[in-house]
């Protein structure tokens, strides 16, 4: 389920919040609260990147998302509001989104999970199906996901992120998720990318909403299967012969393995070497680059597990 926006302030960088980017990542990472929800200006964004050819005469899924009958700001998802408010300009099809019934009943209307779509010429409706719980992976919500949907677009469940990316990647439909920023380097999610099936979409997520309406800061980022032409954030690679990388940036660990940070990349190094998710996100798997073991690389220093990585080689 989402919200859309509700609050305007500045975002308090990481150092006035007393916190490192590290410290975020874990904490995303042990995310137990689901009730985080997405802004539009983070829809928006990053919907707005792709071309209208990609939305034009198709049928978008949101599996996660309430519609409020008036389309009320503060309770329908930041989602669907785009949706319904660009359907003409971007030539959809049909919108159809899915509410879970979940433990929590945010706007006190019951928990009973609904179906709405909306057609060319057509208002929205809902239905409301005996028993439906609208979870992404109710027999309902995967009839609709084969049978109708031709794009998925959401922010699914943290907890149960492993499950919904299996379920949406063997659908074999196009897909636009927020998921956690580390997925590009964990176990669960590695074998996606080196099947070439997702890679990182154009923008990171920083900030969501909990159901009191206030920002609270996770380590989002937006993955698809949509192609991606021009990703500007391949520009803060810096892929140069090793002796040039600078040497704060590059170390071995008790492996023998090379570590590169900062976005540094090795372009005269055969053998494999270890990056963290950010050289991901930026686009290495398209320079040339692939990722050679297909479970997370815990590497040691100094008698100590550092952050996690993953092993890429050059082609």
């Amino acid at each position: 389920m989402e919200l859309t926006k509700t609050i305007k302030k500045t975002a308090p960088s990481l150092e006035e919040r007393g916190i490192s980017k590290i410290e975020v990542l874990h904490n995303a990472k042990r995310v137990d609260n689901d009730e985080f929800y997405t802004r539009y200006e983070d829809v928006e964004n990053e919907l707005s990147m792709y071309p209208k050819s990609v939305w034009k005469n198709k049928t978008v899924f949101c599996n996660c998302d309430a519609v409020d009958d008036d389309n009320d700001k503060r309770r329908t998802s930041a989602f669907a509001l785009y949706f319904l408010q660009n359907f003409n300009v971007l030539e959809l099809k049909k919108l159809i989104c899915t509410r879970y019934a979940g433990k929590v009943d945010l706007f006190h209307r019951g928990p009973k999970g609904y179906i709405f779509t909306k057609e060319k010429f057509k208002e929205g409706k809902k239905v409301f199906p005996p028993s439906y719980t609208g979870s992404f992976d109710n027999p309902l919500s995967l009839k609709i996901l084969h049978e109708d949907a031709d794009i998925v677009c959401t922010n699914p469940p943290f907890s149960r992120a492993i499950d919904y990316w299996r379920t949406i990647i063997e659908s074999g439909k196009k897909f636009l998720i927020i998921s956690n920023i580390v997925s590009a380097i964990s176990t669960a999610y590695i074998p996606y990318f080196m099947a070439n099936k997702v890679w990182a979409g154009y923008n990171e997520v920083d900030w969501f909403l909990t159901p009191k309406r206030e920002l609270t800061r996770a380590a989002g980022y937006w993955f698809t299967n949509i192609p991606i032409k021009t990703r500007p954030m391949s520009r803060q690679l810096k892929i140069m012969p090793l002796k040039k990388i600078p040497e704060k940036y590059k170390k071995y660990d008790e492996n023998q393995i090379l570590l590169v940070d900062n976005c540094y990349i090795p372009s005269d190094y055969k053998k494999p070497f270890a990056v963290s998710a950010r050289p991901i996100l930026n686009g290495l798997l398209e320079k040339g680059y692939k990722i050679v073991h297909d479970k997370q690389y815990d590497p040691p220093v100094n008698g100590k597990i550092c952050f996690k990585r993953v092993l890429v080689q050059k082609m």
